[in-house]
Protein backbone atom coordinates (compact mmCIF):
# COMPACT_ATOMS: atom_id res chain seq x y z
CA UNK A 1 0.00 0.00 0.00
CA UNK A 2 1.29 3.56 -0.83
CA UNK A 3 1.41 6.01 1.36
CA UNK A 4 0.78 9.93 0.99
CA UNK A 5 3.02 12.09 3.43
CA UNK A 6 3.13 15.56 4.06
CA UNK A 7 6.00 17.48 5.33
CA UNK A 8 5.28 21.38 6.79
CA UNK A 9 8.54 23.26 6.48
CA UNK A 10 8.40 25.13 10.21
CA UNK A 11 11.97 25.60 11.48
CA UNK A 12 12.31 29.67 10.14
CA UNK A 13 13.30 32.65 12.35
CA UNK A 14 10.84 35.22 10.54
CA UNK A 15 12.98 38.16 11.92
CA UNK A 16 10.94 40.79 10.01
CA UNK A 17 7.66 40.15 12.03
CA UNK A 18 9.98 42.33 14.87
CA UNK A 19 7.89 39.87 17.27
CA UNK A 20 8.64 37.96 20.29
CA UNK A 21 6.68 34.97 18.60
CA UNK A 22 7.40 32.90 16.25
CA UNK A 23 6.28 34.36 12.69
CA UNK A 24 4.52 30.99 12.15
CA UNK A 25 2.33 31.30 15.56
CA UNK A 26 0.88 34.81 14.30
CA UNK A 27 -2.52 34.64 13.23
CA UNK A 28 -5.04 35.06 9.93
CA UNK A 29 -8.93 34.69 11.02
CA UNK A 30 -8.01 33.61 14.79
CA UNK A 31 -6.18 30.58 13.02
CA UNK A 32 -1.86 30.09 13.59
CA UNK A 33 -0.50 30.47 10.14
CA UNK A 34 1.32 26.90 10.72
CA UNK A 35 -1.90 24.96 12.13
CA UNK A 36 -3.83 26.72 8.74
CA UNK A 37 -0.49 24.78 6.92
CA UNK A 38 -1.26 21.88 8.39
CA UNK A 39 -5.26 21.47 8.34
CA UNK A 40 -4.93 22.26 4.51
CA UNK A 41 -2.96 19.37 3.94
CA UNK A 42 -5.45 17.44 6.17
CA UNK A 43 -8.68 18.70 4.36
CA UNK A 44 -6.19 17.57 0.99
CA UNK A 45 -6.56 14.30 2.16
CA UNK A 46 -2.99 13.44 4.18
CA UNK A 47 -3.35 12.25 7.66
CA UNK A 48 0.44 11.79 8.07
CA UNK A 49 2.24 15.02 8.57
CA UNK A 50 5.64 15.53 9.47
CA UNK A 51 6.21 19.58 10.98
CA UNK A 52 10.05 20.20 10.58
CA UNK A 53 10.76 22.86 13.53
CA UNK A 54 13.94 24.91 14.68
CA UNK A 55 13.88 28.52 15.90
CA UNK A 56 10.95 29.01 18.69
CA UNK A 57 10.50 24.78 18.10
CA UNK A 58 7.95 25.27 21.58
CA UNK A 59 6.01 27.55 20.36
CA UNK A 60 5.13 25.59 17.11
CA UNK A 61 4.99 22.84 19.10
CA UNK A 62 2.20 24.13 21.53
CA UNK A 63 -0.06 25.28 18.75
CA UNK A 64 0.11 21.70 17.22
CA UNK A 65 0.37 19.77 20.28
CA UNK A 66 0.23 15.97 19.25
CA UNK A 67 -1.55 16.44 16.31
CA UNK A 68 1.95 15.87 14.06
CA UNK A 69 4.90 14.33 14.02
CA UNK A 70 8.25 16.69 14.60
CA UNK A 71 11.60 16.61 12.96
CA UNK A 72 14.32 19.20 14.65
CA UNK A 73 16.15 21.05 12.63
CA UNK A 74 19.13 23.05 14.64
CA UNK A 75 20.84 24.70 12.13
CA UNK A 76 19.47 26.42 9.45
CA UNK A 77 21.17 25.54 6.42
CA UNK A 78 18.33 25.10 3.50
CA UNK A 79 15.17 23.72 2.45
CA UNK A 80 17.48 20.76 1.19
CA UNK A 81 18.54 20.25 5.02
CA UNK A 82 15.37 20.56 6.55
CA UNK A 83 13.87 17.78 4.54
CA UNK A 84 16.95 15.59 5.22
CA UNK A 85 15.87 16.15 9.22
CA UNK A 86 12.39 14.15 8.20
CA UNK A 87 14.07 11.46 6.61
CA UNK A 88 13.71 9.09 9.16
CA UNK A 89 9.92 9.06 8.69
CA UNK A 90 9.97 8.38 5.19
CA UNK A 91 12.74 5.30 5.13
CA UNK A 92 10.88 2.23 4.23
CA UNK A 93 8.00 4.12 2.68
CA UNK A 94 6.71 4.16 -0.91
CA UNK A 95 4.60 6.56 -2.36
CA UNK A 96 4.09 10.31 -2.28
CA UNK A 97 5.54 13.45 0.13
CA UNK A 98 4.17 16.80 -0.39
CA UNK A 99 6.24 18.94 0.55
CA UNK A 100 4.37 22.64 1.96
CA UNK A 101 5.32 25.62 3.92
CA UNK A 102 4.60 26.51 7.36
CA UNK A 103 4.18 30.70 6.17
CA UNK A 104 2.20 29.82 3.18
CA UNK A 105 -1.08 29.66 5.06
CA UNK A 106 -3.78 30.42 2.80
CA UNK A 107 -2.83 27.58 -0.17
CA UNK A 108 -6.28 25.18 -1.40
CA UNK A 109 -6.45 21.72 -0.05
CA UNK A 110 -8.02 21.09 -3.71
CA UNK A 111 -4.71 22.51 -5.08
CA UNK A 112 -2.73 20.46 -2.86
CA UNK A 113 -4.99 17.33 -4.10
CA UNK A 114 -4.92 18.35 -7.88
CA UNK A 115 -0.97 18.50 -7.39
CA UNK A 116 -0.72 14.86 -5.98
CA UNK A 117 -3.21 13.23 -8.75
CA UNK A 118 -1.34 14.69 -11.65
CA UNK A 119 1.45 13.61 -10.04
CA UNK A 120 0.19 9.95 -9.99
CA UNK A 121 -1.47 10.54 -12.91
CA UNK A 122 2.00 11.50 -15.01
CA UNK A 123 3.86 8.80 -13.25
CA UNK A 124 6.23 12.02 -12.09
CA UNK A 125 8.89 11.34 -9.77
CA UNK A 126 8.90 15.29 -8.81
CA UNK A 127 5.83 17.39 -9.61
CA UNK A 128 6.38 21.02 -8.80
CA UNK A 129 4.04 23.82 -7.73
CA UNK A 130 4.56 27.03 -10.32
CA UNK A 131 3.37 30.14 -10.93
CA UNK A 132 3.58 32.92 -13.77
CA UNK A 133 4.64 36.43 -12.31
CA UNK A 134 5.29 39.47 -14.44
CA UNK A 135 7.76 40.14 -12.15
CA UNK A 136 9.68 37.63 -11.08
CA UNK A 137 12.31 38.84 -9.21
CA UNK A 138 13.87 37.21 -6.23
CA UNK A 139 12.40 34.19 -7.10
CA UNK A 140 13.96 30.75 -8.07
CA UNK A 141 12.79 30.08 -12.05
CA UNK A 142 11.61 27.02 -13.66
CA UNK A 143 13.57 26.06 -16.36
CA UNK A 144 12.06 24.06 -18.74
CA UNK A 145 13.39 21.55 -21.83
CA UNK A 146 11.99 22.28 -25.81
CA UNK A 147 9.42 19.32 -24.78
CA UNK A 148 7.97 21.57 -21.58
CA UNK A 149 9.35 19.01 -18.94
CA UNK A 150 11.27 20.69 -16.00
CA UNK A 151 14.53 20.20 -15.97
CA UNK A 152 16.11 22.42 -12.92
CA UNK A 153 15.29 25.37 -11.20
CA UNK A 154 17.57 28.23 -10.52
CA UNK A 155 17.49 30.43 -7.63
CA UNK A 156 17.23 33.69 -8.36
CA UNK A 157 20.98 34.75 -6.62
CA UNK A 158 21.86 32.10 -9.40
CA UNK A 159 20.45 32.40 -12.03
CA UNK A 160 22.34 34.21 -15.13
CA UNK A 161 20.44 37.32 -17.06
CA UNK A 162 18.88 35.59 -19.85
CA UNK A 163 17.44 32.98 -16.40
CA UNK A 164 16.15 36.18 -15.05
CA UNK A 165 14.01 36.61 -17.82
CA UNK A 166 11.83 33.59 -17.24
CA UNK A 167 8.48 34.29 -15.76
CA UNK A 168 7.31 30.96 -14.50
CA UNK A 169 8.39 30.74 -10.51
CA UNK A 170 8.45 27.90 -8.37
CA UNK A 171 6.67 28.15 -5.66
CA UNK A 172 7.96 26.31 -2.59
CA UNK A 173 5.71 23.50 -2.73
CA UNK A 174 6.41 19.91 -4.31
CA UNK A 175 5.59 16.41 -4.47
CA UNK A 176 7.68 13.87 -4.89
CA UNK A 177 7.93 10.05 -4.99
CA UNK A 178 9.27 9.11 -1.64
CA UNK A 179 12.30 6.41 -2.66
CA UNK A 180 13.64 8.41 -5.27
CA UNK A 181 13.44 11.91 -2.85
CA UNK A 182 15.46 10.17 0.01
CA UNK A 183 18.36 8.77 -2.62
CA UNK A 184 18.39 12.32 -4.17
CA UNK A 185 19.20 14.30 -0.84
CA UNK A 186 22.16 11.87 -0.27
CA UNK A 187 23.16 13.63 -3.74
CA UNK A 188 22.53 17.48 -2.87
CA UNK A 189 25.31 19.86 -1.64
CA UNK A 190 26.16 23.09 -0.57
CA UNK A 191 27.90 24.26 -3.09
CA UNK A 192 26.16 27.46 -4.48
CA UNK A 193 26.06 31.62 -3.65
CA UNK A 194 23.96 30.70 -0.30
CA UNK A 195 25.98 27.82 1.28
CA UNK A 196 22.97 25.91 1.64
CA UNK A 197 21.61 22.51 0.87
CA UNK A 198 18.51 23.67 -1.96
CA UNK A 199 15.36 21.10 -2.12
CA UNK A 200 15.50 22.17 -5.51
CA UNK A 201 18.66 20.63 -6.66
CA UNK A 202 16.86 17.22 -6.02
CA UNK A 203 14.51 18.56 -9.47
CA UNK A 204 18.00 18.16 -11.59
CA UNK A 205 19.31 15.15 -9.83
CA UNK A 206 16.10 13.63 -11.00
CA UNK A 207 16.48 14.66 -14.61
CA UNK A 208 19.87 13.49 -14.76
CA UNK A 209 19.01 10.01 -13.64
CA UNK A 210 16.02 10.20 -16.49
CA UNK A 211 13.36 10.36 -14.01
CA UNK A 212 9.84 11.89 -15.22
CA UNK A 213 9.35 15.36 -14.10
CA UNK A 214 6.67 18.14 -14.37
CA UNK A 215 4.98 21.33 -13.05
CA UNK A 216 1.19 22.17 -12.21
CA UNK A 217 0.84 26.12 -13.04
CA UNK A 218 -1.46 27.27 -9.48
CA UNK A 219 -4.11 29.07 -10.92
CA UNK A 220 -5.04 31.77 -8.25
CA UNK A 221 -1.45 33.19 -7.86
CA UNK A 222 -2.69 34.53 -4.15
CA UNK A 223 -2.61 30.82 -3.03
CA UNK A 224 1.19 30.69 -2.70
CA UNK A 225 1.61 33.89 -0.56
CA UNK A 226 3.94 33.68 1.85
CA UNK A 227 4.21 35.89 5.40
CA UNK A 228 7.25 37.73 6.27
CA UNK A 229 6.46 40.76 7.79
CA UNK A 230 2.75 42.14 9.40
CA UNK A 231 2.25 44.03 6.37
CA UNK A 232 2.53 40.55 4.59
CA UNK A 233 -0.50 39.06 7.54
CA UNK A 234 -2.90 41.75 6.71
CA UNK A 235 -2.77 41.23 3.20
CA UNK A 236 -3.07 37.73 3.13
CA UNK A 237 -6.24 38.58 6.02
CA UNK A 238 -7.42 40.63 3.34
CA UNK A 239 -7.19 38.27 0.55
CA UNK A 240 -8.79 35.34 2.58
CA UNK A 241 -11.69 37.58 3.63
CA UNK A 242 -12.35 38.55 -0.39
CA UNK A 243 -12.01 34.43 -0.79
CA UNK A 244 -14.57 33.48 1.92
CA UNK A 245 -17.20 36.32 1.55
CA UNK A 246 -17.11 35.70 -2.26
CA UNK A 247 -18.18 32.10 -1.63
CA UNK A 248 -20.85 32.54 0.49
CA UNK A 249 -21.96 35.09 -1.99
CA UNK A 250 -21.71 33.03 -5.00
CA UNK A 251 -24.03 30.19 -1.95
CA UNK A 252 -26.94 33.43 -2.56
CA UNK A 253 -25.61 35.33 0.66
CA UNK A 254 -25.98 38.84 0.81
CA UNK A 255 -23.31 40.39 1.98
CA UNK A 256 -23.24 44.69 1.96
CA UNK A 257 -19.80 45.43 1.99
CA UNK A 258 -17.43 43.02 1.31
CA UNK A 259 -14.39 44.81 3.24
CA UNK A 260 -16.12 45.30 6.19
CA UNK A 261 -17.97 41.94 6.55
CA UNK A 262 -15.53 39.45 8.80
CA UNK A 263 -16.37 35.70 7.97
CA UNK A 264 -14.16 33.05 9.61
CA UNK A 265 -13.66 30.02 8.31
CA UNK A 266 -15.94 26.58 8.33
CA UNK A 267 -19.10 29.18 8.88
CA UNK A 268 -22.88 28.12 7.27
CA UNK A 269 -24.82 30.96 5.94
CA UNK A 270 -28.07 29.89 4.33
CA UNK A 271 -29.55 31.76 0.63
CA UNK A 272 -31.35 35.37 1.32
CA UNK A 273 -29.55 35.93 4.47
CA UNK A 274 -28.58 39.52 4.65
CA UNK A 275 -24.92 40.52 6.38
CA UNK A 276 -24.65 44.17 6.88
CA UNK A 277 -21.53 45.86 7.26
CA UNK A 278 -18.91 45.90 10.11
CA UNK A 279 -20.47 42.22 10.99
CA UNK A 280 -17.64 39.48 12.33
CA UNK A 281 -19.20 36.15 12.10
CA UNK A 282 -16.49 33.74 14.26
CA UNK A 283 -15.52 29.89 13.34
CA UNK A 284 -18.38 27.04 13.15
CA UNK A 285 -21.46 29.27 13.09
CA UNK A 286 -24.38 28.33 11.60
CA UNK A 287 -26.77 30.61 10.81
CA UNK A 288 -30.05 29.53 8.51
CA UNK A 289 -32.15 31.24 5.07
CA UNK A 290 -33.58 34.55 5.15
CA UNK A 291 -31.87 36.17 8.69
CA UNK A 292 -30.96 39.50 8.96
CA UNK A 293 -27.63 40.12 10.51
CA UNK A 294 -25.88 43.21 11.53
CA UNK A 295 -24.85 46.27 11.08
CA UNK A 296 -21.83 45.83 13.83
CA UNK A 297 -23.01 42.53 15.00
CA UNK A 298 -20.49 39.92 16.26
CA UNK A 299 -21.33 36.85 16.09
CA UNK A 300 -18.95 34.49 18.17
CA UNK A 301 -18.51 31.09 18.25
CA UNK A 302 -20.96 28.23 18.80
CA UNK A 303 -23.57 29.76 17.44
CA UNK A 304 -26.40 28.17 15.64
CA UNK A 305 -29.23 30.31 14.44
CA UNK A 306 -32.76 28.90 12.83
CA UNK A 307 -34.46 30.50 9.54
CA UNK A 308 -35.78 34.02 9.51
CA UNK A 309 -33.48 35.47 12.97
CA UNK A 310 -32.53 39.09 13.05
CA UNK A 311 -29.75 39.56 14.78
CA UNK A 312 -29.91 43.55 15.24
CA UNK A 313 -27.09 46.45 15.63
CA UNK A 314 -24.30 46.36 18.42
CA UNK A 315 -25.44 42.54 19.38
CA UNK A 316 -23.49 40.18 20.57
CA UNK A 317 -24.03 36.53 20.87
CA UNK A 318 -21.58 33.58 21.83
CA UNK A 319 -22.86 29.71 22.05
CA UNK A 320 -26.62 30.55 21.46
CA UNK A 321 -29.33 28.73 20.12
CA UNK A 322 -32.09 30.90 18.67
CA UNK A 323 -35.39 29.41 16.80
CA UNK A 324 -37.12 30.20 13.53
CA UNK A 325 -38.24 34.01 13.55
CA UNK A 326 -36.94 35.26 17.09
CA UNK A 327 -35.19 38.70 16.69
CA UNK A 328 -32.72 40.16 19.02
CA UNK A 329 -32.72 44.15 16.99
CA UNK A 330 -29.72 46.03 18.92
CA UNK A 331 -27.67 46.72 21.76
CA UNK A 332 -27.94 43.13 23.17
CA UNK A 333 -25.62 40.28 24.63
CA UNK A 334 -26.95 37.00 24.59
CA UNK A 335 -24.37 34.28 25.85
CA UNK A 336 -24.76 30.16 26.76
CA UNK A 337 -28.42 30.28 25.97
CA UNK A 338 -31.14 29.08 23.94
CA UNK A 339 -34.10 31.03 22.72
CA UNK A 340 -37.31 29.90 21.06
CA UNK A 341 -39.09 30.67 18.21
CA UNK A 342 -40.63 33.90 17.30
CA UNK A 343 -39.39 35.85 20.37
CA UNK A 344 -38.36 39.04 20.95
CA UNK A 345 -35.53 40.59 22.95
CA UNK A 346 -35.57 43.79 24.14
CA UNK A 347 -32.92 46.63 23.47
CA UNK A 348 -30.09 46.73 25.84
CA UNK A 349 -31.03 43.08 27.19
CA UNK A 350 -28.54 40.84 28.57
CA UNK A 351 -28.09 37.37 29.62
CA UNK A 352 -25.11 37.53 32.99
CA UNK A 353 -23.68 34.06 32.25
CA UNK A 354 -20.71 34.41 34.15
CA UNK A 355 -20.35 34.47 38.13
CA UNK A 356 -16.48 35.11 37.66
CA UNK A 357 -16.45 30.97 38.16
CA UNK A 358 -18.39 29.33 35.91
CA UNK A 359 -20.56 30.37 33.09
CA UNK A 360 -24.35 28.95 32.96
CA UNK A 361 -27.12 28.76 30.95
CA UNK A 362 -30.12 30.95 29.98
CA UNK A 363 -33.52 29.23 28.31
CA UNK A 364 -36.34 31.33 26.97
CA UNK A 365 -39.20 29.92 25.39
CA UNK A 366 -41.17 30.66 22.37
CA UNK A 367 -43.21 33.37 21.47
CA UNK A 368 -41.69 35.66 24.45
CA UNK A 369 -41.11 39.39 25.05
CA UNK A 370 -38.40 40.44 27.02
CA UNK A 371 -38.24 44.35 27.65
CA UNK A 372 -35.69 46.49 27.28
CA UNK A 373 -33.14 46.90 29.84
CA UNK A 374 -33.24 43.41 31.22
CA UNK A 375 -30.97 41.07 32.76
CA UNK A 376 -31.17 37.42 32.96
CA UNK A 377 -29.38 36.23 35.80
CA UNK A 378 -28.62 32.39 34.63
CA UNK A 379 -28.94 29.62 35.51
CA UNK A 380 -32.51 30.72 34.63
CA UNK A 381 -35.71 29.30 32.14
CA UNK A 382 -38.17 31.33 30.91
CA UNK A 383 -41.48 29.27 29.46
CA UNK A 384 -43.30 30.18 26.34
CA UNK A 385 -45.62 32.92 25.78
CA UNK A 386 -43.70 34.90 28.92
CA UNK A 387 -43.29 38.07 29.48
CA UNK A 388 -40.76 40.62 30.96
CA UNK A 389 -41.58 44.37 32.06
CA UNK A 390 -38.82 46.75 31.34
CA UNK A 391 -35.87 47.21 33.60
CA UNK A 392 -36.27 44.05 35.27
CA UNK A 393 -33.81 41.53 36.55
CA UNK A 394 -34.68 38.18 36.29
CA UNK A 395 -33.18 35.99 38.83
CA UNK A 396 -36.24 32.98 39.18
CA UNK A 397 -37.32 31.11 36.46
CA UNK A 398 -40.60 32.60 34.79
CA UNK A 399 -43.63 30.29 34.55
CA UNK A 400 -45.36 29.94 30.45
CA UNK A 401 -47.65 32.92 30.65
CA UNK A 402 -46.49 34.88 33.20
CA UNK A 403 -45.54 38.10 33.37
CA UNK A 404 -42.19 38.97 35.40
CA UNK A 405 -41.50 42.16 36.97
CA UNK A 406 -38.38 42.60 39.25
CA UNK A 407 -38.05 45.92 39.82
CA UNK A 408 -38.90 48.60 42.53
CA UNK A 409 -41.22 50.82 42.17
CA UNK A 410 -40.98 54.30 41.56
CA UNK A 411 -40.67 57.04 44.47
CA UNK A 412 -40.65 60.57 43.38
CA UNK A 413 -39.26 62.57 46.72
CA UNK A 414 -40.96 66.33 46.28
CA UNK A 415 -38.33 69.06 45.99
CA UNK A 416 -35.26 66.98 46.97
CA UNK A 417 -32.70 68.71 43.94
CA UNK A 418 -33.59 71.96 45.69
CA UNK A 419 -31.95 70.63 49.02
Amino acid sequence: MEDTIAIVMAAGKGTRMKSKKSKLVHQIYGKELVKRAVENARKAGIDDVIAVVGYQKEQIQAVLGDTVKYAIQEEMLGTGHAVMQAKKYLEGKEGKVVILSGDVPILRPTTIKALIEKSIERKEYATLLTAIYDNPSGYGRIIRDEGGNVKAIVEHKDATEMQKEIKEINAGIYCFDIKELLNALDSITSDNAQGEYYLTDVIKIMNDKGLKTGAVIVEDNTEILGVNDKIQLELLTRVLRLRINSEHMRNGVTIEDINTTYIYDDVEIGADTVIHPNTTIKSGVKIGEDCEIGPNAYIREGCDLANKVKIGSFVEIKKAKIAEGTKVPHLSYMGDCEIGAKTNIGCGTITCNYDGFNKSKTIIGDNSFIGSNTNLVAPVTLGNDTFVAAGSTITDDVPDYALAIARQRQINKEDWNKK
